[in-house]
């Protein structure tokens, strides 16, 4: 018995996304459909070959199995037990009198999957039924998700805040249900058999419409930056709104003049004159909400860290809230006056007298 490549016989890599397997089947089954090609037997071949492929490597569970096994199946997996996992299920029609069943799939399908697609209520919709021309999808069709970001500022995201949002999106043609075609059908017993095929009118056969889509959306109060929040169902629109795509909003923090974001802390760098370091002080130092006082202890040193617990981003779930940290920076005044200056050399003198140590002796050591 034959291996068949499907992946050959759709023309793409092994290594082929969902979307780009997708869009190659919808290309080859337009051209080898049998409503464009009537009375052609190869073209029904290979339009069967091509329906076959998809429906292994559309299914992820299918196409999973198939890298595993590839070549070696029968070697791989007892014929039983893949009949027992992946028995038939039923058939479906798709043109002209011309009707899938499951022994229309080939023997390498039969032995390796059971034979047949998925379908029948609650199970999906069948490659061609209601609501257009669907190339295959086993699953229904979900239009695609968005992605954007949002930028606020470090006051916004501590206390939440709302924007309007203007987004541009491929929504799925409700016309044809963003398969690009419209069929003419008809109910014979239990079976649609499809009588034409022919270009979405709505869509021009692309599937999707570009549409502009605005929405106010929440920023919830803690978010930090890279924050991700989900919006479900308000990505991509499809004709039946549980199909929805979802959006994706990641935030981005604005830069603040006054403090750097760590994590939840919040840093900010405090500068000091030196007799306030040296002798102590209660400074009036921002928070993200106001002002309030801070006492800077004597013989402080540049690069000292204040802690002020609680006062940094508020929690967020299960992340508690941040700290707000003061780095103190020491500054020499450079504008003295003269008595400021004399005063200072008078300090100087007095500390040698003292013996005070060189700062820099530690440096100066072999």
């Amino acid at each position: 018995m034959e291996f068949r490549d499907y992946y050959k016989t759709l023309g793409v890599e092994r290594t082929a996304s969902d979307s780009e397997i997708k869009s190659s089947f919808r290309k080859l089954a337009r051209k080898f459909h049998p409503d464009v090609n009537p009375n052609n037997k190869d073209a029904e071949k290979r339009f069967k070959e091509i329906n076959e492929a998809y429906q292994v490597l559309s299914d992820p569970e299918k196409r999973k199995k198939y890298n595993l096994l590839g070549a070696d199946w029968e070697r791989g997996a007892a014929e039983e037990e893949v009949r027992r996992r992946y028995g038939a299920q039923g058939g479906f029609s798709s043109g002209r009198g011309f009707q899938y069943s499951a022994g229309d799939f080939s023997d390498f399908f039969e032995s390796f999957f059971g034979g047949g697609v998925r379908g029948g209520a609650g199970r999906g919709r069948h490659p061609f039924t209601d609501g257009g021309f669907d190339f295959g999808s086993s699953r229904p069709s979900r239009a695609p998700d968005l992605e954007t970001e949002v930028p606020v500022t470090l006051q916004e995201a501590v206390a939440g805040t709302k924007r309007r949002l203007d987004l541009t999106a491929d929504d799925e043609c409700g016309t044809c249900g963003g398969s690009g075609t419209v069929m003419e059908e008809e109910k014979q017993g239990k079976t649609r058999v499809i009588r034409a095929a022919r270009q979405c009118p709505t869509c021009g056969g692309t599937g999707v419409l570009r549409n502009r889509h605005t929405l106010e959306v929440t920023i919830p109060p803690g978010v930090s930056d890279g924050t991700r929040l989900r919006l479900k169902g308000q990505g991509g629109r499809a004709p039946r709104p549980e199909h929805n795509g979802d959006l994706y909003i990641t935030v981005r923090l604005n830069p603040d003049h006054r403090f750097n974001v760590e994590g939840r802390d919040l840093r900010c760098i405090l500068p000091v004159w030196d007799y306030e370091a040296a002798l102590g002080a209660e400074v009036t130092v921002p928070t993200i909400n106001g002002r309030l006082s801070l006492k800077i202890p004597a013989g402080s040193q540049a690069g000292r860290v204040m802690r002020l617990r609680g006062k940094g981003l508020p929690a967020r779930g299960k992340d508690a809230a941040g700290d707000l940290l003061f780095e103190l920076r020491v500054l020499a005044p450079t504008d003295m006056t003269s008595e400021e200056r004399r005063l200072m050399e008078q300090m100087a003198e007095r500390r040698k007298s003292r013996g005070v140590a060189d700062p820099r002796a530690e440096l100066l050591r072999g």
